[in-house]
């Protein structure tokens, strides 16, 4: 009988339709179906896993993207779900490339141990701050964009513009540009580049009161989800929302610090050789949390007693000063790890979905 068997479900997301597979306890290949990134599409697709047998999880592909949904209706349905990786490029030579094999090759990962990171369960405050920095994040680089074309534009301006705007910060230059009133023809270049200076201008302006905007948004959520973490000496609200976004919803899928670290890129890397013995930076990881860290690190350096005395040590040691912002960059995420939002305090490992098969 179906219901007496257990499976595992395999799914390769897209953004109209998932392909679905499901395998038995040893492998076998029973079935795979297309299926609608709608909510019947999702509950059909629920529905054709459990008429082959008890579902003992599924592995999904994307479950930051095209995935997000189905692993947030397959969890809330109390379904385990694992994310996985997409196949390496030696398997995908091996096997070839095609929907179906990738959903079989999902649910085979989830049944040999090789993906068993929890997802993000996309579902809380952590989530709406991680929707609001995308806008803010967009906005501080079309205002950047927007700043770098105006002094470009100045800079091969006819002299009777250029002349005029030497020596201006970049508010006193702003607040100048739109307040020209070009006159004349569009076919004279001194008319044309301040109608453009003035158009990118208002265009800054702009962007600055969304920037502003959305940081009144953030700010209030970012300490709502996470005081104790705003309040460490050079956590901002940019940082901290960097680092909850990076963590999710539900930290306590980060099994320890370590595993904190690693997903930061600050886990150290041997990088030893015959008689030398040393770490490297590492270059892997998120890389924006990443970031988040080194400004963290970068303010310290400059305002905090104790990371001042602990570089100007690390410095008469003979340390270079990349190294001693890769360890600082590890102690800090040790610190921020410990101020997550609901972080299990117990970094034991917990059993696997399938440990019981």
């Amino acid at each position: 009988m179906a219901d007496e068997i257990a499976v595992v479900g395999g799914i390769d997301t897209h953004t109209d339709l998932h392909q679905a597979a499901v395998i038995d306890g040893i492998g076998r290949h029973l079935a795979t179906e297309q299926f609608e990134t709608t909510p019947e599409g999702y509950q059909r697709l629920l529905d054709w896993l459990r008429s082959h047998g008890e579902v003992l999880a599924v592995g999904v592909e994307g479950t930051g993207a095209y995935g997000a949904e189905i692993a947030r209706f397959l969890t809330a349905n109390q379904v385990t779900v694992v994310e996985v990786d997409r196949p390496d490029r030696k398997a995908r030579r091996d096997n070839g490339k095609s929907d179906p094999i990738d959903a079989y090759g999902a649910a085979t990962a989830v049944l040999s141990g090789r993906a068993g990171g929890t997802p993000k369960s996309r579902d809380g405050i952590v989530e709406a701050i991680r929707a609001l920095r995308v806008v803010r994040k967009s906005a501080v680089k079309a205002r950047t964009q927007a700043i770098n074309q105006i002094r470009t534009l100045i800079v091969t301006a006819p002299s009777v513009v250029r002349d005029k705007l030497r020596g201006l910060s970049t508010r006193q230059l702003v607040d100048t540009l739109t307040r020209f009133r070009p006159a004349g023809e569009l076919d004279d270049p001194v008319c044309a580049v301040k109608i453009a200076l003035r158009r990118l201008a208002r265009r800054y302006q702009q962007l600055d009161e969304e920037i502003k905007d959305a940081d009144k948004e953030i700010g209030p959520l970012v300490t709502q989800a996470a005081p104790r973490l705003i309040a460490l000496p050079g956590v901002g609200p940019e940082t901290a929302g960097q680092l909850l976004a990076s963590a999710g919803d539900n930290p306590g899928r980060l099994r320890s610090e370590a595993s904190f670290a690693h997903l930061c890129g600050v886990a150290p890397v041997p990088a030893s050789s015959g008689r030398t013995h040393r770490h490297r930076l590492n270059r892997g990881g998120d890389r924006a949390a990443n970031n988040a860290l080194h400004t963290i690190v970068l303010v310290r350096m400059n305002y905090d007693q104790r990371t001042r005395e602990y570089v100007a040590r690390r410095t008469a040691e003979g340390m270079a000063k990349k190294d001693i912002v890769r360890c600082l960059k590890r102690f800090v995420a040790r610190e921020i790890y410990k101020h997550l939002p609901h972080m299990t305090r117990s970094t034991t490992r917990s059993p696997r979905p399938l440990d019981h098969l």
